[in-house]
């Protein structure tokens, strides 16, 4: 059997004219990031077979990515995180030639993922995102008095936080994304990386910890929309898509999503080409596709997340366009900011204080 196999590879190597690359195309990206027709479609047009993998936060993605030879052609990070990871040569630059639909992407929202990846040299955005509070209206109702949250005090406020412990509270399991908030909340640069800062933003952490259920990056879509949360600090879409998948389901959970008044973190995930990527030109292949409008208009009105693409907005569903949780007002975007990449000596410092929150040792 391993001959025969071995020899209908040597067969199909040896059909493809020189230089061309094997019709495979290798993608790494969040979980519930895409919509179903867009990886049969994109197979349909190209003949290109891929093969599509998921994960749930960015500190795995670069475990995996600084160790090199991953075999994939196209990961997904977040901005910050691909930049630092661009720093350290894990990423191809971005041929902008092969590119016929990169006109398409909007100069403003290119400018700000500019400051993190300067001249836009090694990604192309593939969805922003903001990074607030999902909860359940009535439940929150029942212990606060109110179904309307707007202020990051309903977590970080301990007096507040306990009385939802009962419901359950969850939060992302990132170290930098909720440490930034809880250092926006004290009025500290969110992408401080001084000892006393930190310190400050562990210290208010700590104040909350009893009352946190679980720490996860995907779980908290099911629960919230089931009903076995009532808050938790998440990802706009995904917070979204569980509001969704709860009203579908008609048992009464009424989900919302708010971007706190003190500001919150605004982010684009990143399709980027690794180095030592085995199909390039299959990643551009697909990278261009994405950038057709109807394509991304298509992502985003699944997940519930805005897309940078100018010419999609006018194709994406008014409830999702007209979601100032998913496309916010001006006014709330000037609230918003921006992470930085951390230095490796601040992260490792990051990591440990993360883990004794954690597990509390």
């Amino acid at each position: 059997m391993r001959k025969i196999i071995a020899a209908g590879l040597a067969a199909l190597a040896s059909a493809l004219p020189a230089g061309a690359e094997e019709p495979v195309l290798n993608i790494y990206n969040w979980s519930d990031y895409i919509a179903p027709d867009t990886i049969p479609n994109f197979e349909k047009e190209t003949g290109v077979k891929v093969n599509y993998d998921v994960f749930d936060s960015n500190e795995v993605v670069e475990a995996k990515m600084l160790t090199g030879s991953t075999n994939y052609d196209i990961v997904v990070p977040s901005l910050e995180f691909m930049a630092r990871q661009a720093q350290a040569g894990v990423f191809q630059q971005i041929d902008k030639t092969a590119l016929t639909n990169y006109g398409n992407l909007d100069p403003k929202l290119m400018a700000i993922v500019a400051t993190n990846d300067e001249g836009n040299t090694y990604g192309v955005p593939y969805m922003m995102y903001t990074i607030g509070i999902g909860y359940n209206r009535d439940k929150v109702a029942e212990r606060l008095g109110t179904d309307t949250v707007d202020s990051w005090s309903v977590l970080f406020d301990p007096e507040q936080a306990a009385k939802l412990q009962s419901c359950g509270i969850a939060l992302l399991d990132s170290p930098s994304e909720i440490t930034a908030a809880a250092l926006n909340y004290l009025g500290l640069d969110p992408t401080s990386e001084k000892t006393e800062d930190l310190d400050a933003a562990m210290a208010l952490l700590a104040k909350l910890r009893p009352y946190v259920r679980y720490f996860h990056s995907s779980q908290y879509i099911n629960d919230l929309a089931n009903g076995d949360i009532c808050l938790t600090v998440g990802y706009s879409g995904d917070i979204l898509q569980a509001r969704n998948r709860a009203a579908e389901a008609g048992q009464g959970v009424r989900v919302a999503y708010a971007i706190p008044k003190e500001g919150a973190q605004v982010g684009f995930d990143m399709l980027a080409i690794p180095s030592d990527a085995p199909h390039p030109e299959n990643a551009l292949k697909f990278i261009d596709y994405f950038l057709r409008p109807e394509v991304s208009a298509a992502i985003s009105d699944h997940v519930f997340y805005a897309n940078a693409n100018t010419k999609a907005t006018p194709l994406v569903a008014a409830e999702v366009r007209e979601d100032p949780g998913i496309y916010p007002a001006p006014e709330v975007m000037d609230k918003l900011y921006t992470a930085r990449p951390h230095k490796q000596r601040y992260d490792r410092t990051l990591t440990r204080a993360w883990t004794t929150l954690k597990t509390g040792q």
